[in-house]
C-alpha cells in the first residue's frame, strides 16, 4: 500500500514538474500556436527515444553494466542467489539490437494508443484535447514505464524476429507515405506558382519559375558530380557507379516525359520544376544509399569528406548521425502534418496561420487584452483541428518503426551503431526508394494519359 502512494505522489509530482518547465520553456519561447507546440512536443519525445535507442548500440556499454553490482552474466534473465538474498539480472541482453527493439517498441506502443483515444476528434473543445496538448509529464513517466516493462519480456527469438518483421513493413509505409507527398508536393508547388503566372502575366512569377527550376538543376548535377568524386574510384566502387548512373538516367527520362506534348496535353501546368524536385530528392536518396556501402574505401563519412582524409574504421560520424535524426524529426512532422493528402479529409495546416481561437489561451480563464498580448501558445483549434490527430500518431508510430530499423540494419540486425552507415540492408533500402519515388512520379505523369477515360 505504501509503495502504490509513493508511486501515486511520484507521478503527480512529475506530472507538475513536467507542467511547470513546459510553462517556463514557453516563456522563453516566442509566441506560437497550440497545434504547433503539442506537434514539437510529440517530436522531442521522438528525439529522445532516438537519443536512447543510439546509447543502447553505443560501444563500451557492456563494460559499463558490467561494473553495476547486480549486472552479473548468466544463462537467465534473473539469478536469485540463496545464500546472498540479492537478485541480479543478465545485463547483456539489455542492450544492443533487442534493446532497440524494446525502446522502440514502447514509444511505438505508446503513439498508437494515442492514435486510437484521438480517432474522431474534430476541434479542440472534445475533451480528448486536454489528452492531446497536456499531461506532458504523465506521458513521459507512460513511456518510461512502457519501456521498463518491454524490457521483461522474455529472451528469444520469438519477440526479436516477429518485431523485425513489423519493424520493417511500418517503416517501409513510412518511405512509402513520403514519396507519396514528395510527388503530391512538388504537383501543387508548380500548378500554384504556374496560376500566379497565368493570372498576372508576371515577370516575377516567371522569373520565379526559372530561377527555382534551374537552381534545384543545378544542385542535382552538382550531387551527381560531388558522389562520383567521393563514393566512386578508377576501378573500384562499381555498384556506386551503378547507382548513381542509373538515378541519373531515370532523371533524365522523367524530365522529358515531363514537357512531352501528349503530357503537357493532359496536364498543362506539368513541366520541369516538378522533375526538377524530384529529381533533387532522387539524388538524395542515392547519396543517402552509397553512404552506406559495406566498402568502406567507397564510403567516406561527412567528417572525412570536411576534413579531406580518408575513413577511419570503427569511427562513428556524429555529424552524420545528427543530420540523419534531423531530416527524420523534420519529414515526421511533415509527413504527420499532411494527413489531408492521404485521409482526403478537410484538415489542412493553412489554419495553422490564422489568429482564430487566440483568445482561448492555454491555462488562461481571464481573456482581457493585457493578458493576450503576455500569451506565448494560444488555442487556434476551436472550430476544427488544424490536421487529423489520430493519423499524427500513427505517422509518428511509423516513423518509430523507421528509426528502429535504420539503427539495426534492417533484415540484418545488428548490435553496433556503426552497422548504422556500413550496412548492405539500409543501402537497399534507401536506393529501392529512390526508385519507387521515380516510378511514383513517372506514373503521375503517364496515368492521364494511359487512363484517358478517369478523371485525375
Amino acid at each position: 500500500m505504501g509503495a502504490a502512494l509513493a508511486l501515486c505522489s511520484a507521478t503527480q509530482c512529475a506530472a507538475c514538474c513536467g507542467s511547470a518547465a513546459c510553462s517556463l520553456c514557453c516563456a522563453a519561447c516566442p509566441s506560437c500556436r497550440n497545434s504547433t507546440s503539442s506537434r514539437l512536443m510529440y517530436a522531442l519525445m521522438l528525439l529522445v527515444g532516438t537519443i536512447v535507442a543510439c546509447i543502447m548500440l553505443s560501444p563500451g556499454l557492456q563494460d559499463i553494466l558490467a561494473k553495476i553490482p547486480f549486472c552479473k552474466d548468466g544463462d537467465q534473465q534473473t539469478i536469485w542467489h540463496s545464500v546472498t538474498n540479492e537478485v541480479t539480472f543478465n545485463c547483456k541482453d539489455k542492450v544492443g539490437y533487442l534493446a532497440v527493439y524494446r525502446v522502440c517498441f514502447a514509444l511505438c506502443l505508446f503513439f498508437l494508443f494515442m492514435a486510437l483515444i484521438m480517432l474522431g476528434v474534430k476541434s479542440s473543445r472534445d475533451p480528448r484535447a486536454g489528452i492531446q496538448n497536456g499531461f506532458w509529464g504523465l506521458k513521459y513517466l507512460i513511456v518510461v514505464g512502457l519501456t521498463i516493462g518491454a524490457f521483461f519480456i522474455p529472451e528469444g527469438t520469438f519477440f526479436g524476429s516477429i518485431w523485425m518483421y513489423c519493424g520493417m513493413v511500418g517503416g517501409f509505409v513510412f518511405i512509402l507515405v513520403q514519396l507519396i507527398l514528395i510527388v503530391d508536393f512538388a504537383h501543387s508547388w508548380a500548378e500554384s506558382w504556374v496560376e500566379n503566372y497565368e493570372e498576372n502575366e508576371s515577370k516575377g512569377w516567371y522569373a520565379a519559375l526559372v530561377g527555382a527550376t534551374l537552381f534545384m538543376y543545378g544542385l542535382t548535377i552538382t550531387g551527381v558530380v560531388m558522389l562520383f568524386i567521393f563514393f566512386s574510384k578508377s576501378g573500384g566502387c562499381g555498384l556506386n557507379k551503378v547507382f548513381i548512373t542509373f538515378n541519373l538516367i531515370l532523371c533524365v527520362i522523367v524530365s522529358i516525359i515531363s514537357i512531352l506534348p501528349a503530357i503537357q496535353e493532359k496536364l498543362p501546368r506539368s513541366g520541369l520544376l516538378q522533375s526538377a524536385l524530384v529529381s533533387l530528392y532522387v539524388i538524395y536518396l542515392t547519396w543517402s544509399a552509397v553512404s552506406n556501402s559495406p566498402d568502406a574505401d567507397c564510403n567516406p563519412d561527412i567528417s572525412s569528406i570536411v576534413a579531406g582524409k580518408k575513413r577511419e574504421t570503427g569511427k562513428l560520424d556524429i555529424l552524420g548521425l545528427a543530420i540523419w535524426t534531423c531530416c527524420v524529426l523534420y519529414s515526421s512532422l511533415r509527413t504527420a502534418s499532411s494527413s489531408s493528402k492521404i485521409t482526403g479529409s478537410d484538415n489542412i495546416l493553412v489554419k495553422d496561420t490564422g489568429d482564430s481561437g487566440y483568445n482561448n489561451i492555454i491555462g488562461n480563464t481571464d481573456h482581457n487584452d493585457e493578458e493576450k498580448g503576455t500569451a506565448k501558445v494560444w488555442d487556434n483549434e476551436e472550430e476544427s483541428t488544424a490536421y487529423s490527430w489520430s493519423f499524427f500518431h500513427v505517422m509518428f508510430a511509423l516513423a518509430t518503426l523507421y528509426v528502429m530499423m535504420t539503427l539495426t540494419n534492417w533484415y540484418r540486425p545488428n548490435s553496433s551503431l556503426e552497422s548504422f552507415y556500413s550496412n548492405s540492408a539500409s543501402m537497399w533500402v534507401k536506393i529501392t526508394s529512390s526508385w519507387l519515388c521515380i516510378a511514383l512520379y513517372g506514373w503521375s505523369l503517364l496515368a492521364p494519359v494511359m487512363l484517358s477515360d478517369r478523371e485525375f
